[in-house]
């Protein structure tokens, strides 16, 4: 599943891949997991998730990746290791890549985010239920890309984290407001976004 092209205002040196990671035991649970105390060791691909990604690489249609980082959580290296596997590829944790912390929701149930969603709408420095602030996703999302676009030239990176990190980049990305992450058509689990 694609969603979309996205078109740079400033050309870059590598092409990149960005991919949530597959359906995972905290989608299946209906869990918000977000701690690397939860999340590096825990809730990690659901059967759902593991389908999910043999579709997806049975059928790739995207450039074939020269590099791949991925989130240290469970559910993200889980996925960035069968894509590694498929295209005969090391992995490299890149912990920038991380879930955004959603602070005192941690453990409950997934419907609360919507809650801080809103608050989002209102403030993307909002901390409120000690989460972590959407500007502060969006400068490590993008430091990631940053610290690549000095390192590496002429490389097709996939970097793949999760759905809120990946929506507050793109829209980032986009030149949009913080606060608009939510406007974006949600990302679905192993879908991947080219940035062209």
């Amino acid at each position: 599943m694609s969603n979309g092209f996205l078109n740079a205002a400033v050309p870059r040196r590598n092409r990149y891949l960005l991919m949530r990671h597959g359906h995972s035991q905290a989608n299946a649970q209906g869990l918000i997991v977000s701690t690397p105390e939860c999340g590096l060791t825990a809730f990690g691909l659901s059967p759902q998730g593991v389908s999910q990604l043999d579709a997806l690489l049975l059928d790739w249609c995207w450039p074939v990746p020269t590099r791949i980082l991925h989130s240290d959580f469970l559910r993200t290296t889980e996925t960035a290791a069968r894509v590694a596997a498929h295209f005969e590829l090391p992995l490299q944790r890149e912990p920038r890549l991380r879930e955004r912390h959603f602070g005192d929701l941690e453990g409950q149930a997934d419907d609360r985010y919507p809650r801080v969603w809103a608050l989002d709408a209102r403030s993307a420095e909002h901390v409120e239920h000690g989460v972590e602030s959407v500007a502060s996703v969006a400068r490590r999302m993008q430091a990631v890309i940053e610290t690549l676009e000095h390192s590496l030239d002429g490389e097709t990176v996939l970097l793949v984290s999760h759905g809120d990190p990946l929506q507050i980049l793109l829209t980032a990305l986009e030149g949009r407001p913080l606060s608009r992450h939510r406007d974006r058509e949600p990302l679905a689990p192993a879908s991947l976004t080219v940035l062209q």
